[in-house]
């Protein structure tokens, strides 16, 4: 009686443990639940596994710890003598198939959705670079780069002064949200333009690879209006940790609407390309495209990162030749860590952010760059 009491308590003390840790897990501490049909899948099938290795756990070490209480040698037990069993093979052979079998089916189905791309009603390529996000949408003609935002990018630098901590959604922050609409189901391709990237956002479900000269593809349907975050996954280099992502889901109607907005600014640039500049316009205007597409290399105040980058105020480069300027920011610098921006930004963000460099940390008053000027370099 005594020792069927023991065995009682060890059952009963192993599985509050045991319904105790998967409480925590599947509620507290668990994966997000994400907000398409696809991470919901993900996260029923992780709950359903976690389940089956909870109880498989619970059986276990109840079986382990009784026999520690109550077999041990001080009580006189004496080990069994025997070598073989063919029916215990066979029962301890089979049921683990079983199990296997039973989590296969489910996780086989998510699988083979999570790959079948097709019937999608939009398309998005995403293109990875050295330290940012191009996004195309393909059948809207709309492109743009997304950055890291321009707070976060201030106090993330040393000697900035900044609480990073006083930052909202620091490091998570960017210039550009990916706009999508709810309810649509997307496809995604991704690809990288330098070295591997990783573009993940936990609550869509999957993440991607973007490597370079290949297109991965992936899907998702959001069904709740919403901001989500992600990064990049990937160990891509030195501002690895200041790529993030944002993701705004917004109803159909606000989609229509934000895609005419963009169509219209994209009229906007081309008008401004054209016209003439003041110098007060490009130094507000360049100050922005520095900060998001220079300063993570160059830093904030140009003092740049020897000597994988170099100081814009020490080589020569504000106040030097501009012809080499221009082709520097345009074309890249062969050998180094310096790629071009023909391809990457519109001729007035470049203009802008040349004069900014030229200005912002010289008492001198230097060139002012038209848009224009890039515009016939562009079409020359």
């Amino acid at each position: 009686m005594k020792r069927t009491n023991e065995l009682i308590v060890a059952i009963a003390v192993l599985a509050v443990i045991s319904v105790i840790t998967w409480g925590v897990f599947a509620v507290g501490d668990n994966m997000p639940r994400g907000v398409t049909t696809y991470a919901q899948d993900v996260y029923q099938l992780h709950n359903i596994v976690l389940g089956i290795v909870t109880v498989i756990g619970v059986l276990v070490f109840t079986a382990m710890f009784t026999s520690i209480v109550l077999h041990r040698r001080s009580k006189g037990f004496q080990a069994a003598k025997f070598s073989h069993s063919t029916r215990a093979e066979i029962i301890w052979t089979a049921i683990p198939v079983v199990i296997l079998v039973v989590m296969a089916v489910p996780a086989t189905r998510v699988l083979i959705d999570m790959e079948n791309t097709a019937g999608a009603e939009m398309n998005i390529k995403i293109t990875g670079y050295q330290w940012l996000w191009k996004y195309e949408y393909i059948e809207d003609d709309i492109s743009f780069f997304s950055a890291l935002d321009r707070d976060s990018n201030r106090a993330r630098q040393l000697g900035s002064g900044i609480n990073p901590r006083d930052v909202e959604n620091y490091l998570l922050e960017v210039d550009n949200r990916l706009i999508v609409p709810v309810d649509t189901r997307i496809r995604f391709l991704l690809t990288a333009d330098d070295v591997i990237h990783s573009w993940w956002v936990p609550e869509l479900g999957w993440k991607r690879d973007a490597i370079p000269g290949m297109i991965n593809e992936a899907w998702t349907l959001i069904e709740e209006e919403g901001v989500y975050r992600g990064q990049c996954a990937e160990l891509c280099g030195a501002d690895h940790g200041f790529m993030p992502i944002v993701v705004e889901a917004v109803s159909r109607e606000a989609y229509a609407e934000w895609v005419a907005g963009q169509r219209q600014e994209l009229a906007d640039a081309a008008h401004d390309a054209a016209r003439l500049w003041t110098r007060e316009e490009l130094m507000d205007h360049g100050s922005r495209i520095y900060q998001a597409q220079c300063a993570s290399c160059h830093q904030d105040d140009g003092r740049g990162i020897e000597p994988a980058f170099p100081a814009l105020v020490r080589e020569g480069v504000p106040t030097g030749d501009l012809e080499h300027h221009l082709q520097t920011v345009l074309n890249g610098r062969e050998g180094t860590a310096m790629t071009g921006f023909r391809d990457r930004l519109q001729p007035q963000d470049i203009a802008a952010a040349m004069t900014f460099a030229r200005n912002a940390w010289t008492d001198e008053e230097g060139e002012v760059i038209q848009p224009s000027t890039i515009a016939d370099l562009d079409q020359g």
